[in-house]
């Protein structure tokens, strides 16, 4: 798998100037020249401060595409002096495992040992990486895994207490302009960009260097031009990168974990963009719509009884009009969440009276507020002295209605936001009444 060389390695280097795909060509040699990962190749690193001491332990490479883990796996091998084998875990089975675990042990036996390099680890399943830890664990085979996906969710839990987890950094605009300069040098020639096209071939990498360089190659293949590409120009000729996302995965959980904090936040602009993010990217409208519902409920309540109302007037709308029309009503929803007044006043009186619930399940209603559709109901006391609300002054009974054995609760505290702040002086004003009545 092909990665990343440093602008400052040398251009007219015989290896780099082979034949073959120009990622492949820049390849690094050293750790040195890996691009953007500096905080764990340089000297102060975890992985600069391994092979300065000679040592390596079990590590997990965590990061997005194209940033380099496969080309540090292999040059951490060459650094320390280790065997170096790859295997993939979409192309590999228990077989393969095997027969890598036993020529690793052979080797071991000649005072060699191995790297095992497995790019996609998060491929294998349960068993299949329980089947790694004797052998990491006695040695015969420092294991690098290359993922991804986050290994909490993917990796056994006995596997990530014997590895380092790292976490590979995306490439930041500078670094992929540096492996443009690199690219440029190794052909020796400029791309055929202007300075906002050039930008803009970089921003539509969205952090991917291996993805970059093939659009580099791509625009190397075209020749001369007579006129440097401006960004429609460039648009035109090469495709857009798809974000990174994947419905199952980590970021589809950042993404609309940003999103509803965003809300709650009360930052429009910030909800604006994650929801924009998502539906870009593919995203299902109707779940987006299911989670805004989540958040009316949740975050405002009745601070603002429209913001539930909203979000169904926009599901109604979406349903009606469908993509891309019926998206711009989910947009103005999510404006009205993220500026509506906020509590979660509603949210935690329902926890608390679920948790009440749970622990006094069994207690009777009082016998005043029972219904007594039968005579023995009535006879034993059912609906006796029930104090019809209707009828009593300013329609408010105050009657307990809690079971005996328990004393009145208080599950909900509204704020002082919103349309809360009115409900809280209505509960004020019963409390009063109960309190002149003796209740």
């Amino acid at each position: 798998m092909a990665d990343l060389f440093s602008a400052d390695a040398p251009a007219d280097d015989a290896a780099a100037t082979e034949a073959g795909p120009l990622a492949d060509r820049l390849r690094p040699r050293t750790l040195e020249e890996v691009i953007g990962q500096e905080h764990l190749t340089g000297a102060d690193g975890a992985i600069g401060r391994m092979v300065g001491a000679g040592r390596l332990s079990s590590m997990i490479l965590w990061g997005p595409p194209g940033t380099g883990k496969t080309s540090i796996a292999r040059l951490l091998a060459d650094a320390v002096g280790l065997r170096f084998v790859a295997l993939s875990a979409v192309f590999s089975g228990v077989a393969d495992l095997k027969k890598a675990f036993a020529e690793a042990r052979e080797h071991a036996r000649l005072g060699r040992r191995t790297l095992l390099f497995v790019d996609e680890i998060h491929r294998f399943n349960r068993a299949q990486q329980d089947g790694f830890l004797p052998y990491v664990e006695d040695g015969t085979v420092v294991l690098v895994g290359a993922t991804t996906e986050n290994p909490s969710f993917e990796l056994n839990a006995a596997l990530l207490s014997r590895a380092q987890v790292l976490i590979l950094n995306r490439l930041d605009s500078a670094a992929l302009g540096r492996l443009l300069d690199r690219a440029e040098a190794i052909e020796q020639r400029p791309l055929p960009l202007n300075g906002e096209a050039r930008a803009a071939l970089i921003a539509s990498a969205d952090g991917d260097g291996r993805f970059l360089l093939n659009q580099a190659e791509t625009l190397f293949a075209i020749g001369a031009v007579d006129e440097a590409l401006d960004p429609a120009g460039l648009a035109a000729l090469l495709h857009r990168r798809m974000p990174v996302y994947d419905k199952d995965r980590e970021g589809h959980y950042n993404l609309i974990s940003a999103l509803h904090k965003s809300v709650r936040g009360s930052d429009p602009q910030a909800a604006l963009y994650y929801l924009a993010r998502m539906l870009v990217a593919g995203e299902e409208p109707l779940y987006l719509l299911r989670r805004m519902v989540r958040m009316a409920s949740e975050d405002i309540g009745l601070a603002d009884p429209q913001a539930l109302v909203q979000c169904l007037a926009a599901k109604d709308s979406y349903d009606f009009l469908g993509s891309p029309e019926g998206e711009l009503a989910i947009a103005n929803a999510i404006v009205y969440l993220a500026t509506a007044p906020k509590s979660n006043a509603g949210y935690k009186g329902w926890k608390a009276a679920a948790r009440a619930a749970k622990e006094t399940g069994s207690l009777m209603p009082p016998a005043n507020i029972l219904n007594a559709p039968t005579k023995l109901m009535k006879q034993i006391g059912y609906g006796k002295d029930y104090g019809y609300d209707h009828d009593a002054p300013d329609a408010f009974s105050g009657d307990n209605y809690w079971p005996e054995g328990m004393a009145p609760q208080t599950f909900y505290e509204p704020v002082p936001r919103g349309f809360e702040a009115k409900i809280a002086e209505r509960l004020a004003y019963w409390q009063k009444l109960r309190e002149e009545r003796g209740r």
